[in-house]
Order: structure tokens, then sequence, then C-alpha cells
């Protein structure tokens, strides 16, 4: 029987604070929604106030442990280091009790504001951009600087009144506005149910099983990878803890049949990015979607479906079109450590139990962050089927401290994200950019999706997709809505670039991580991700100029079923195209002039005109048959005469 105890690591010193702090942090949120269980009372909801500015405090201090600055370096530079981040500290704690203490003060009185005020918002605001940067890199930090510097411009005459009330006091377009609201109270158990599922030893057992499944195809264990992650994935949420979660197993074995370092490491960064459009979970930006649009997230996560089944569809035939390139053959016999037990199948349970619990929930009606508390009630008793469980309940605290500690590094990129969001919303730049971005498309919509892809993607290196997707909607939303996208349509178009920037070189984060595991060149990683990826680049043009795809729009109601299934049909022939000529391989080696072909059928069957996409796919059905029959006839007939 196969080793599934969670593992219950050893921990540094400081690695131990902070998931100490991140468990008693974690439950204020938690505390914040569960409601009375029989005689025990609820102790919340909490008043924003205090509730906003406690977590950020808490995050604050968790980071600033976690990643000390200076913290690889020893003498004066460490000192120097201790002294910077205890500065920081300060002022970061500071802010938060002004926070609670002013804006509960401004509900019961006129509030005049004073430069040592001005001079605190501004001061939480560098913290943050600081602490960003050392967490999730530079991207973010130098959007949130840029805001910031277009902010304090706009208000030089009156800086003082600016800065303190549209910045930091403010409980709607704030730092500690309406976007950090939304993660504290819908986000937050997602990231901890996801954490949950790590820790109750599930993920090995799913792997095991996804492997067994995909034995008897060519690609083995890409297969088990790639069906692994959309189902890890969709529960964590998070590109780099897939490919680190699942990569360790099934990169080696990738590797084993023969694929390179960096398509073993490819396969995973596709299939672990594309985790986040995966329903039911998808992720924090797809929770946080739904309240800006204020859509049920059961019609978020219906409309999601198609589009995410037809990437995964790509990923499996871009392995196989690899198999057949390197003539792969299915394996005999199965590697030891990847025998199926009967425990494998009992932890299956601890999966697809609180999946069904969030898909229940959400068709009875109850909110996503109700759906989540459910299933994290039944996760918890269900979690003692596993006897390592039983044997080690302390995994299950552990478990959930690791929930809050990332939960405690996302707060750091929200809380930039909402300098972002507070400059934009008191200087009215995106309406100065939706007038922009019309006068450069010169009314073309085609030409606003480009730039949004394009921001998408140089936002998104390097950092999660919720403040990139968050950033991009905010700044062109309007304008690609202006040129005629309906809302749901323009948030899944900028969701889906945001995704796929973890694969996008330079920066490629979740290729990145998969090199890591893989030993291949990390740029080599990311450019196989992306070729074996391609499709998540072209499936938001389908559906842009087809929104028949997203089965709830509006759009699929007017043109009915038939139509529906024609744009189901056409994806899959476009896919076919696009992932056949990525590869540069379908039955057999693809010349030049074929690829090109194909690359002109992919775009063709994008295009919504009837003369175009019919056009398109008859020639795509010809070309099919020909390239797998015409071989074959011209050797028959030259074997005859």
């Amino acid at each position: 029987m196969q080793d599934t105890r969670p593992e219950v690591p050893r921990y540094d010193l400081r690695l131990r604070v902070a998931l100490i702090l991140s468990f008693v942090m974690a439950l204020i949120p938690l505390a914040h929604k569960m409601p009375a269980i029989g005689p025990l009372p609820s102790l919340g909801p909490f008043e924003a106030e205090p509730f906003r500015a406690s977590v950020m405090a808490f995050c604050l201090l968790i980071c600033i442990i976690l990643q000390p600055l200076g913290q690889d370096r020893g003498g004066k530079a460490r000192s120097l280091g201790l002294l910077a981040d205890a500065v920081l500290l300060t002022v970061g704690l500071w802010a938060c009790w002004r926070f609670y203490v002013d804006v509960t003060a401004m509900h019961t009185s006129i509030a005049f504001f004073e430069e040592w005020q001005a001079w605190t918002a501004l001061g939480a605001c560098v913290v943050l951009i600081i602490m960003t940067w050392r967490i999730w890199g530079a991207a973010l930090a130098i959007v949130s600087s840029t805001a910031l510097a277009w902010f304090l411009w706009v208000f030089r005459d009156d800086w003082v009144q600016a800065a303190t009330e549209n910045l930091w006091l403010v409980l709607d377009d704030g730092v500690l506005g309406n976007v950090t609201d939304i993660v504290l109270s819908t986000v937050f158990p997602f990231i901890i149910l996801g954490a949950m599922l790590e820790g109750t030893g599930a993920g090995g057992s799913m792997i095991r099983v996804s492997y067994h499944l995909m034995r008897r195809f060519r690609g083995g264990p890409a297969h088990a990878a790639i069906l692994a992650s959309a189902l890890f994935g969709s529960i964590s949420g998070s590109a780099v803890a897939n490919v680190v979660g699942t990569g360790v197993i099934t990169i080696p074995l990738i590797k084993r049949r023969r694929f390179s370092p960096e398509f073993a490491g490819g396969v995973e960064a596709a299939a672990s990015t594309g985790g986040q459009v995966m329903p039911p979970i998808m992720g924090a930006a797809a929770l946080v979607m739904a309240d800006l649009l204020g859509l049920n997230y059961l019609l978020i996560i219906t409309a999601a479906l198609v589009p995410a089944l037809a990437y995964y569809g790509a990923l499996f035939a871009s392995v196989i079109f690899e198999c057949r390139r390197l003539n792969v053959e299915v394996a005999e016999t199965v590697e030891a450590d990847l025998a199926v037990s009967a425990q494998d199948w009992s932890n299956l349970i601890l999966v697809v139990a609180p999946v069904l619990a969030i898909v229940t929930s959400l068709l009875m009606g109850m909110s996503p962050t109700g759906a989540a508390l459910s299933a994290l009630a039944l996760l918890i008793p269900l979690s003692f089927l596993n006897p390592e469980v039983r044997r080690r309940p302390f995994a299950l605290v552990v478990a959930f401290a690791r929930g809050g500690l990332s939960f405690a590094k996302l707060m750091m990129a929200v809380g930039a994200i909402g300098i972002v969001i507070a400059s934009m919303s008191s200087t009215g730049l995106p309406t100065t950019f939706a007038l922009q971005l019309d006068a450069i498309s010169s009314s073309s919509l085609f030409m606003a999706l480009i730039v949004a892809a394009l921001g998408c993607i140089a936002l998104g290196m390097g950092m999660p997709t919720l403040p990139a997707y968050l950033t991009i909607i905010i700044i062109s939303g309007s304008s690609m809505m202006a040129l005629g996208l309906a809302p749901l349509t323009a948030h899944f178009f900028v969701f889906y670039f945001g995704v796929a920037s973890a694969i996008t070189p330079p920066v490629a984060i979740a290729a990145y991580a998969a090199a890591s595991i893989s030993g291949g060149n990390p740029l080599r990683t990311g450019t196989e991700a992306v070729r074996i990826g391609a499709a998540i680049f072209a499936i938001p043009f389908m559906f842009t100029f087809n929104p028949e795809m997203l089965v709830v729009s509006q759009a699929a109601a007017d043109v009915g079923p038939a139509a529906v299934l024609l744009v189901i049909f056409r994806t899959g022939l476009m896919i076919w195209m696009l992932t056949s000529a990525a590869n540069r391989f379908d039955a057999r080696q693809l010349h030049r002039w074929e690829i090109a072909l194909r690359l002109a059928l992919a775009v063709a069957l994008i295009v919504p005109a009837p003369p175009v996409h019919w056009v398109a796919i008859v020639v795509t059905l010809g070309l099919v048959v020909w390239h797998r029959y015409w071989p074959s006839i011209s050797a028959a007939r030259g074997a005859s005469s």
C-alpha cells in the first residue's frame, strides 16, 4: 500500500511563527462568516472597520516575518534589514489602527483631515507597494507606484484631503475598500478549502487514480498530469501551487516516457494553469468576477464549462500529437509507486464530496461563501477516513495555517490593487483611457481586445491572476463594453488572458516552477508550455466573437441550441488545427505550407460570419481526410503500378 499520509514537515523558527500567526489570522474571516451552530452563537459578522484593519495588520506582520529584508545576508546588512522591517511594520500597523479609529469616528461626526493623516495614508501605500514587490515581484508594484504617482500629481494642490479620504479612510474604493471586502468574505473560504484538501493526503491518491485511468493512452503520465491538474487546480486556484502539488510526481514520470524535460515541465505548467478556468471552483478571480457583475456564481461556472473543457481537450490533443511524433507507445507495465490501492479510491471521496457539496449548495441558492463553508464543514470529518489523518490529526491544523499563509501573501497584492482602484476612481483615468483606446482602435473591437490581452499578459507576469484581472478590467473594461461587448464576455476575456500570463515568457511563473522540478531550461519550458497550451490564447477570441459559446449568455438564448452546438463543433476543429500546427505533427509530420494553412483555418473558424466559417469547416474536414488517407492511397497506387 502506498504512503498516503499528509506530510507534516519540520519548519524553521521563522516559518513556525508565521504559521502560528496565520492560523490565528485565518480564524478572523472564518468567524466573520460562520453561522451559529447549535447552542454556539455566531461571532460575526464583524463591523467593517475593525475586521478589515485587523486582518490587513495580521497579514502584513506575517509577510514581514516570512520574508524579512536582508534575510540571506549577515552583519550590518542584516541589521539594517531588521531596522527597515521594523519601520515598515510600525507604519503599517499604525495606519491600520488609524483606519479603524478614524473611519469609525467619521460615522458620527464631520471629519477634517490633517497633514499627518495624509502622511499616514501615503505611508501605508508605500508599505504595501514594498511588500508586494518583495512577495510578488516588480510588475504589480510598478503599476501601483505609477498609479500613486499619477494620483498625487492630479491632486497636487489638495493632496492632504485627497490622499486621506480617497486612498485610505474610505470603505468603498480605497485600499481597504470593496475589493478587500470581497476577497475577505468570498475568496478566503476557498483558499482555506484548497489548503485543507491538500492537507488530507488526497493529492497523491488523485494522481495515482488519474494515472490508472490514463494508463492505456500513449501519453500515460502526461495525460494523467492533465487530468490530475484539472481536478486539483480547480480546487487550489493557484497555478504555482498546482505545479508544486502534482508536478513533483507527474513530471519525473513524463520524463520516463522519453519526453524532454522542457516538454514534461511544459505539460504540467499548461495543465496547472488551466485549473483556474475549470469549474466548479476556478479560483479567486472568478469569485470576484461574480461579485463585480452582480451575477450568481453558478451562472459564472456554467458559462466557464465549455471553454474550460475545450482547453483541456486541446492539452490532450497536444500530448497525442507529441506521442505520435516521438513514436511513444503504451507502457506495458505500471510503475510500482503508481499502483492504485483501495485507500486511494477511498481518498477520492475527500475531493469529490466537497466539490459536490459546493455545486449542491449553489443550486440550492446559497452564496459562494456559504457553499465553501459547507464543503469545509464536510471535509473535516471526512478527512478522518484516511487512516494517516487519524494518526496525525495535527496535519489538518498545519493545512489550515498554510491556507492562512497563502491568504496573507495574496492580501499584499490586494492592497496594491486597492491603490490602483483608488487612483483610478478618484482621477477618472479609466474614462480617459477608454477615450484613448477608442481612438487607437478606431472603433475596432478586435484592436481593443488585443490591447487588453497584451495588458493582461504584461501585468500577470509574476503575480496572481486576481490582481492582473482586476487591473485590466478596471482600466479597459468600460471601453471594451462601449464597443459592444457584453459585461460577462468582457470579464471572461480579461480573466482568460490573466490566467495565460502564468505560462507566457519571459516570466512564466508556472513554467519556472515546473522547470525547477524537471531540470529543464526555464525559458524553453515556458516556450513549450505556450506551444502545448496555445489554445488558451485562441479560446477567448472564440467566445468573444461567438458569445453563444458561454451557454448562459443572452446570445445563446437568442440563437438557440443548434447554433451553440455549431460553435462547439467549430471550436473543436479550431483546436485541432491550432494544436497540430503548434506541434508540427498530426498523423504525420506537417509541411510548412500545411502549418500555415492550419493556422489560417483556425482563425477563419473563429470568424462569426457564416460564409467564412462554413468554408473553413469544409476545407478543414477535407484537409483532415487528405492528410490521413492520401499518403496511403498514393503508396497503394505506386505499388499497383
